[in-house]
C-alpha cells in the first residue's frame, strides 16, 4: 500500500485550550483513509481534510461564526486583522460586551456561556462600530441588524442519502422567492411531489445567502453563510432539502464567490477580503491572490463546505468564475473543487462543483494532472444561443456570435461553438476546444435566469416562439448528449415574466441599479425604458401561476416534457450519452439534422427540424425495423398532426416528412 502524507483539522475537546485545534500529522496508508474517518467520526470530533499543513502556529478551528456547542455554551471565531480591538456584544437577554481573545493571523476566538440558540449579537470593532457577523448563519432584521445563534441539531430523515450520479441530474432551477405566492422554503416543499412526477431530479435554488430586504435575485448576498431570513432562515432550508432527499431530488445551491452585494457589504472593515489588483463588473474584486488571500480562500472554502455539511446540499453552482481572478500557482477553484470532492469523501455522499463561466474554457474541467481545477461540471450557454438564433431572428448583443441552425449543429457535434474561433461580440477569438470531455459534465438549456430575466422585459421563450418551436426548443435541450436544466415555469409555458428585481435601502445605490440596467440593455439596441427593479410590482408580476399546468396547451406541454425526460432516462443512448456512439447528419443545409445515438443493441435516430417550411428529409437508419417513438407534431401534443408512420423498414435510409418546427425520435427494434 502507498504511503501519504495527510493533515487533519480536529477541534479540540479540552476547553484549557480555548477551542483551539490540534494538527494531526499522520503517515497513513491510502487504504487506511476511511478507518480513520470512522475513528474520528465515533468520537464525536468533526474532521476536515486540509491540503496542506500550515507549518505556523497556532492552528485554528473549523468552523468560522457563532457555534453553538449546547448547555449554553457558544464558540465565536471571526478573522479580523483590520482590527486592533474586537469585542462581542451580546443583546439579549442584557447587554454585555466580551472582549475577544487574539489567536494569530489576525483571528479572535471565545468561548462563553449563557448563550442559546436565538441569542443576537454584533461584533464591536475598535470600541466604536458595530457591525453582524461576517460568517452569521441567521440574520433575523436584515443585512444591517444583529446576527443571531442557531442550532446546529435538526432532525434529518436522510441518513440513507447518498446522492446521484452526475449523468441522472436533470435540473430544474428555481427562485424561492417567485417559485410560489409565500416565497419560502416550506411553501416550495408543496411542489416537490409535482416535480418528481414531471421527472426531474435535481432542483437548483437560486443564490439565497442573505441579501438586502426581501427581495433580490440573490446575487446580491453579503453573507454568503446566512440563509435569507425572509425566505424561512436555516430550518426552513434544511426541511426543505430534507424534504427533496425523501423524495430521491438532489439539491444544487447556487454560490457566489467572485463579488459581494453593495449594501450590507461590512466584510472590509474586518479585513483584506477585496483586492484593487482585480476589478468584477460588479465592483471589488475578492481577494484570492494578494496579501492576506490564504485567510479569504478559507473563508469561502469554509462557506462551501458548510452548505455540503450543515445543509446536506449535493452540488454547488458556482456564479461566474470568470470574474474570479486568480494567478497563484494554486488557484482558488482547485482549492475549492478538491475540498468539496474530500468533503464527500468524508460524508460518504456524491457532492459536485458546476461552474458558470463566459470563457468556453475547458481547462475549468480539466483534472488538476492536467493543469487545470478539476470542476465537475460547466454551464454551456453556446447551445442556447444557437437554439435561440435557430428559432428567431435576433442578432443583437452577443448574439451576433451565432448562426443559427449550422451552430446548432456544431454546438451538438462539439460542444462549445467556440473553441478558438474569432468572436464578432468580442472582437477576438474565444474558447477552447471541448470535444474530448464527457458531453454529460456541459450544463445546457433553452431557458434560465440570465437569459430570460436580461431581457429587457423579462419574457420568457413562451412568449417569444410559436408553440411547435416551443416543443422543438424542448426537444433540442432535454435529449441532447448533454446534461438538460429547466428554468422554473418552462416545463407548461409559465406565461409570468421573470424581471430583474431589489429592495435596496439606499436611494442613491437603487438609481445605480436603474442605470446600470439601462446601459446594460442599450448593448442589444433596446431603447424602451425596462420595468422598475426597485417597484415591489415588478417582483410581484414575476410570481409563477401554477394554476396553468392542468389548463389548456399548457397541460399539454407538461406532459410532453414529461415525455421527454422519460425517454432521456429509459433510453441507454441517451441516459448514457457518449461522443463515440453518435454522429450528426445534416438532412438539409440550414433546416433539418439527424442525431443518431447508440449501438446496435440500441440505437435511436432522432430528426431535428427547426425549417418554417415543410420538408422531406432521409436520413441513415440501419437496416431493419424502427419504431416511432416520439411525434411532436402528434395530435395528442395538440401538434398539427403528422403522416410519419409508426414503423420504418430500412434498407439504409428512410423517406420522413417532417412539419415546420418539428422532430421525430425511432428507436431500432
Amino acid at each position: 500500500m502507498r504511503a501519504e502524507r495527510i493533515s487533519w483539522w480536529v477541534p479540540s475537546a479540552d476547553r484549557n485550550q480555548g477551542g483551539i485545534c490540534r494538527n494531526l500529522d499522520h503517515r497513513v496508508a491510502v487504504g487506511a483513509r476511511d478507518l480513520l474517518r470512522l475513528q474520528l467520526r465515533r468520537t464525536g470530533k468533526r474532521a476536515m481534510r486540509t491540503h496542506d499543513r500550515l507549518p505556523e502556529h497556532p492552528a485554528y478551528p473549523p468552523t468560522l461564526g457563532a457555534t453553538y456547542l449546547g448547555n449554553g455554551k457558544c464558540r465565536f471565531l471571526v478573522w479580523a486583522p483590520h482590527v486592533e480591538r474586537l469585542e462581542l456584544k451580546l443583546i439579549a437577554p442584557h447587554q454585555i460586551l466580551l472582549a475577544m481573545q487574539p489567536h494569530g493571523r489576525g483571528y479572535y476566538e471565545l468561548t462563553t456561556e449563557g448563550v442559546e440558540p436565538g441569542t443576537r449579537y454584533f461584533y464591536r470593532l475598535a470600541g466604536e462600530q458595530d457591525r453582524p457577523d461576517p460568517a452569521s448563519r441567521l440574520q433575523p432584521d436584515g443585512v444591517h441588524g444583529a446576527s443571531a445563534v442557531i442550532d446546529p441539531q435538526f432532525a434529518w430523515t436522510d441518513e440513507y442519502w447518498h446522492g446521484i450520479p452526475l449523468h441522472q441530474y436533470i435540473t430544474y432551477e428555481m427562485h424561492v422567492g417567485t417559485f410560489t405566492p409565500e416565497g419560502t422554503f416550506d411553501a416550495a416543499i408543496g411542489y416537490l411531489d409535482d416535480l418528481r412526477e414531471l421527472g426531474v431530479t435535481a432542483v437548483e435554488l437560486m443564490p439565497v445567502a442573505q441579501f438586502p430586504g426581501g427581495r433580490n435575485w440573490g446575487y446580491d448576498g453579503v453573507q454568503p453563510f446566512a440563509v435569507q431570513n425572509t425566505y424561512g432562515g436555516p430550518d426552513g432550508l434544511r426541511r426543505l432539502v430534507d424534504a427533496a432527499h425523501q423524495r430521491g431530488l438532489a439539491v444544487v445551491m447556487d454560490v457566489v464567490y467572485n463579488h459581494v452585494g453593495p449594501e450590507g457589504n461590512y466584510l472590509a472593515e474586518f479585513g483584506p477580503y477585496f483586492t484593487a489588483r482585480h476589478h468584477t463588473p460588479w465592483g471589488r474584486a475578492i481577494n484570492y491572490d494578494d496579501r492576506g488571500s490564504d485567510e479569504v480562500r478559507r473563508f469561502f472554502i469554509e462557506n462551501a463546505l458548510a452548505w455540503i455539511d450543515a445543509f446536506h446540499i449535493d452540488a454547488l453552482r458556482l456564479d461566474a468564475v470568470h470574474a474570479i481572478f486568480d494567478f497563484s500557482a494554486r488557484p482558488f477553484l482547485r482549492e475549492l473543487g478538491d475540498a468539496v470532492r474530500q468533503e464527500g469523501e468524508r460524508l460518504n455522499r456524491r457532492v459536485y462543483t458546476i461552474a458558470e463561466s463566459s470563457l468556453n474554457d475547458a481547462r475549468l474541467l480539466a483534472s488538476k494532472e492536467l493543469g487545470g481545477c478539476g470542476i465537475d461540471g460547466q454551464w454551456c450557454d453556446d447551445l442556447h444561443h444557437a437554439v435561440r438564433t435557430a428559432l428567431v431572428d435576433d442578432r443583437s448583443g452577443y448574439y451576433a456570435d451565432y448562426r443559427g441552425f449550422d451552430h446548432l449543429v456544431k454546438s451538438y457535434r462539439d460542444g462549445f461553438v467556440h473553441d478558438g474561433d474569432y468572436s464578432e461580440y468580442r472582437g477576438r477569438r474565444h474558447g477552447n476546444a471541448v470535444r474530448h470531455v464527457d458531453p454529460i459534465r456541459l450544463v445546457v438549456c433553452s431557458q434560465n435566469h440570465d437569459q430570460v430575466g436580461n431581457r429587457l422585459f423579462g419574457e420568457r421563450l413562451t412568449e417569444l416562439v410559436s408553440f411547435e418551436q416551443l416543443k422543438l426548443a424542448a426537444a433540442l435541450v432535454i435529449l441532447s448528449p448533454y446534461q438538460p436544466l429547466l428554468f422554473m415555469g418552462e416545463e407548461y409555458g409559465e406565461t409570468a415574466p421573470f424581471q430583474f428585481f431589489i429592495s435596496h435601502g439606499d436611494p442613491a445605490l437603487v438609481e445605480a441599479v436603474r442605470r446600470g440596467r439601462k446601459e446594460e440593455f442599450a448593448r442589444f439596441h433596446w431603447t424602451q425604458e425596462p420595468p422598475d427593479p426597485q417597484d415591489e410590482s415588478t417582483f410581484q408580476r414575476c410570481k409563477l401561476n401554477h394554476a396553468l399546468k392542468r389548463t389548456g396547451r399548457h397541460r399539454v406541454l407538461r406532459r410532453y416534457y414529461q415525455r421527454l425526460i422519460e425517454l432521456r432516462q429509459t433510453e441507454s443512448p441517451l441516459a448514457f450519452p457518449h461522443r463515440d456512439r453518435m454522429e450528426i447528419d445534416v438532412l438539409l443545409p440550414g433546416r433539418a439534422m439527424a442525431l443518431r445515438n447508440g449501438s446496435a443493441d440500441r440505437e435511436l435516430m432522432i430528426v431535428f427540424h427547426v425549417g418554417a417550411d415543410a420538408t422531406t428529409v432521409s436520413p441513415r437508419l440501419r437496416t431493419g425495423a424502427w419504431d416511432k417513438i416520439l411525434d411532436s407534431t402528434d395530435s395528442s401534443w395538440d401538434g398539427p398532426g403528422s403522416d410519419l408512420p409508426q414503423q420504418v423498414q430500412s434498407s439504409g435510409e428512410a423517406s420522413l416528412y417532417m412539419p415546420p418546427y418539428s422532430v421525430a425520435a425511432y428507436r431500432r427494434s
